[in-house]
């Protein structure tokens, strides 16, 4: 006589627990206000020079500091200026960097090594990865080749596979553009930081238009002075 199947009770094919409360953990919308923030390092040192030269802060600006100010300004569209549901998951900060050799050759290469040196170890204590890329050494004067591509690569990437809520994008260059459309398509929403400098740095008004957010960042130094976390971005 063939054997009768075993009858297993319905409770044996159920989800195991702890994979079902691993599951709702992950699908669980969270609260939280995920910030990441891509530096144009280029664009960044030129106009905290700016601010330590040719204004009257005579200050350069804080990293530390200027992210705050950006948790503040995030808070105020996200969360009801609630600093605490707005953190800072990722930093970044792309640049072009000169060979040993072009530096070797430079008036004063040890202050040149020294501003370097200095430079990263701002970033490090930020908080901020930093990313080089060769210099273009074959024209003249050299110039960056390849850095701005490789921030949108970069920043394409996390916000596709390590999702954020804003991306914060430090630059003036209107060939980000592209990067803001992409991203803005994935439900990110996309916070530039304007200035507008006369003589000196200005950001693209392309790339302005594209922002879910702007914050000019130029206005709110100069017409903001009792903000707190104004005085807080410069050291």
């Amino acid at each position: 006589m063939r054997p009768q199947a075993r009858a297993w009770p319905a409770a044996a094919f159920a989800a195991h627990p702890s994979k079902t409360h691993r599951q709702d953990t992950v699908n669980r919308p969270t609260p939280m206000t995920r910030i990441a923030i891509f530096y144009d390092g280029a664009f960044f040192w030129r106009v905290s020079n700016y601010y330590r030269h040719r204004h009257p802060r005579a200050s350069f600006i804080s990293i530390d500091g200027l992210h705050e100010y950006i948790r503040a300004r995030v808070a105020e569209r996200e969360t009801g200026g609630n600093l605490d549901l707005c953190q800072i998951v990722e930093a970044h900060f792309f640049r072009g960097r000169f060979s040993l050799k072009s530096v070797q050759a430079m008036k004063d290469p040890a202050k040149q090594m020294e501003v370097d040196r200095f430079q990263d170890q701002l970033l490090m204590h930020a908080g901020v990865d930093a990313h080089y890329f060769p210099m273009n050494e074959t024209v003249d004067p050299p110039e960056e080749k390849g850095i701005d591509v490789w921030l949108a690569l970069h920043a394409y990437e996390l916000a596709v596979h390590k999702p954020f809520d804003v991306m914060v994008l430090v630059s003036g260059n209107s060939d980000f553009v592209p990067l803001v459309r992409k991203v803005s398509a994935l439900g990110t929403r996309v916070m530039v930081l304007g200035v507008d400098m006369e003589g000196a740095v200005k950001t693209s008004q392309r790339l302005m238009d594209e922002a879910s957010y702007l914050t000019m960042l130029s206005d709110e130094v100069d017409n903001r002075a009792d903000d707190p976390r104004i005085e807080g971005l410069f050291r």
